[in-house]
């Protein structure tokens, strides 16, 4: 890894020297030779920049994959002591290389890569020296998505996939002996998540994929290696959930389970890496408070306004928050059946790819395919609704929008989920999900020139999209400006909010479970079965559920400041394809971007 970065590191040395004069020395003043010398100094950063990704991928090769990048598709780390010491000794490597730059000497665009590429070094040394969730969370260990990726995504003939499948298998088992070691003292709900996920991973190595390798081009030899290696892959992921199963069974007993809360330190560290807003986590979360009593008082006039509609002969309680809770109880009975949800989430996606089209808001691309399917188990526990998405090196690959199966719910379970989940609340949930949401702004990411936007992506502002979209789309007419649909809009934007006030509670201030459910239920109308789930993510992990409110207030105040600059000549659509060719940029880095592309715009 060391040699690797010999080249770049006499190129920045030369550089230096390039630029080395007197200090007497006057500097150059003709333009084209500060642009010659801006252009030379973006080719070394862009160069130690290619160098430092290719040796991402060397460390990281299931990211690689994710990201469509199948090089070292066959390549599986072992997560040990000398793994986490070869990631150090990069970050200290690059570090170094990069300490080299010095950023006002580079163009907006190159300058923006550079402070992401010192908070991503930043955070991996944090990760590893003080965070330490390879030592708590044994979720972290789980090999079957890459896997899953490599045997269903077409990038190459299958007889090449299934054998760097095989070759990948190899060290299947030294990964969960590594993992085994590498934990101390789990907590809890990492542990049970561990337990059900990588049960869940069984399925990938399965029947299914026997009857793919019998009908292959493989030799015999081939595939009784193959066969070989996947008997050894199923025991190593056996052995690790039994070794976890007895791990919960004896600290059950205990209860000396790690503390899944990190506290105000570490929170307020986290925070800085992952959501780079400009502001702490304190004081988001003193700004949600705020935003939710104003949400309040949105829902209030609706429920009241809506009353007599629905209520014709009966009295509104005196409690507005009683108020509004009924009005919603009673909008939220027009939801699908637990048969018909995956369907009607699926006829959601052209209705949105029309309106979108329709009204002018964003130019979508047809070609790039948004497949519906019923979330993998191996992904299972976490989430209602996720998305999949292709990375910059396959950017043609099958986007998948994951949805909860409910079909073998309970009755009561699966009413409960509908309710949350109605007919209004589906359609926000495919806005922010697909269309113009996640599926869209990571369409548009994998076209950012900038590889180091995409592939480092922001969180806030992947998050604050999506949520942005919704009301965007409320704004520009979806819905008729159905009164019924904004108010169930702002319960669900409510949530976003909640998420905020609720992740800082739980991990700082300590809440239980039941003033979170006190929370999510009686402050922000949410149905029982989803608040249930929301604990369980909230306990699962940190600072993730505040992406959403930073990214979306940011996105906003960002739109109003280029429409007050702009003036008559603001364009929405222009706006919106502007904000997303930055790829997946931290919003404060897009803001000063767009800003200073504002006057050749005008």
């Amino acid at each position: 890894m060391k040699a690797t970065a010999l080249p770049a590191l006499a190129l920045l040395l030369a550089l230096g020297a390039c630029d080395e004069r007197p200090a007497s020395s006057p500097a150059p003043t003709k333009p084209e030779a500060t642009a010659a010398s801006s252009e030379v100094k973006n080719a070394g950063f862009e160069q130690l920049s290619a160098q430092m990704v290719d040796d991402l991928w060397k460390l990281f090769p299931s990211w690689a994959v994710s990201e469509g990048y199948y090089a070292v598709a066959d390549q599986l780390q072992v997560p040990d002591d000398n793994y986490r010491k070869q990631v150090l000794d990069f970050v200290k490597q690059y570090r170094g290389l990069f300490r080299k730059i010095d950023a006002s000497q580079l163009d907006s665009g190159a300058s923006s890569d550079l402070s992401m590429i010192r908070n991503y070094l930043d955070r991996l040394q944090w990760q590893i020296e003080k965070f330490k969730a390879y030592q708590w969370n044994p979720a972290e260990y789980n090999v079957s998505a890459t896997f899953a990726l490599i045997l269903n995504t077409d990038y190459a003939p299958l007889d090449e996939r299934l054998r760097t499948f095989s070759r990948r298998m190899e060290k299947v088992p030294a990964y969960y002996e590594a993992a085994e070691q590498s934990l101390r003292t789990p907590a809890s709900p990492q542990l049970v998540l561990a337990i059900k996920q990588n049960e869940g991973a069984l399925s990938v190595f399965g029947q299914e994929l026997e009857d793919k390798l019998a009908a292959s081009g493989l030799s015999k030899d081939e595939k009784t290696k193959f066969t070989q290696r996947l008997i050894a892959t199923r025991e190593a992921i056996e052995d690790y959930i039994t070794f976890l199963q007895t791990r919960h069974a004896e600290l059950e007993k205990t209860q000396k389970y790690k503390n899944f809360r990190i506290g105000e330190k570490l929170y307020e560290e986290k925070f800085k890496y992952d959501i780079q807003i400009g502001m702490g986590a304190r004081e988001l979360y003193e700004r949600a408070l705020k935003e939710k009593a104003r949400l309040h008082d949105k829902m209030t006039e609706l429920a009241d306004k809506l009353w007599p509609k629905y209520f014709p002969d009966q009295q509104p309680p005196e409690d507005r928050l009683e108020r509004i809770s009924a009005m919603l109880e009673k909008l939220s009975l027009h939801h699908a059946t637990k048969e018909s949800f995956k369907a009607d989430v699926e006829k959601q996606i052209p209705e949105l790819a029309a309106f979108v089209t329709e009204h002018n808001l964003l130019s979508l691309d047809a070609e790039k395919p948004l497949v519906v399917r019923t979330t993998p188990p191996y992904m299972r526990g976490f989430a209602v609704a996720s998305i999949n998405a292709p990375g910059p090196y396959d950017k043609g690959a099958n986007t998948y929008f994951n949805v909860m199966p409910i079909a073998d719910f309970s009755d009561e379970e699966a009413e409960s989920f509908l309710r949350e989940y109605n007919s209004y609340l589906m359609q926000i949930l495919c806005i922010h999900e697909a269309i113009p949401g996640h599926y869209t702004q990571l369409v548009y990411a994998n076209r950012s020139p900038s590889l180091i936007k995409s592939i480092l992506g922001n969180g806030a502002m992947i998050e604050g999209w999506a949520v942005y979209a919704e009301r965007m789309m409320l704004e520009a007419g979806y819905g008729d400006f159905s009164p019924e649909l904004w108010l169930m809009y702002y319960k669900w934007n409510l949530r976003t909010v909640t998420n905020t006030i609720l992740d800082y509670e739980i991990q700082v201030k300590g809440i239980d479970e039941q003033r979170a459910m006190e929370l999510m239920v009686k402050d922000a109308f949410q149905q029982k079965a989803e608040a249930m789930g929301k604990w369980r993510r909230a306990t699962l992990s940190q600072v993730q559920l505040t992406s959403y409110f930073a990214g979306f207030a940011d996105i906003l105040a960002l739109r109003e400041e280029v429409k007050q600059k702009l003036g008559d000549k603001f364009d929405l659509k222009a706006f919106h394809e502007k904000f997303l060719s930055y790829g997946s940029a931290p919003i404060p880095v897009i803001r000063k971007l767009m800003l200073e592309d504002l006057p050749k715009s005008q």
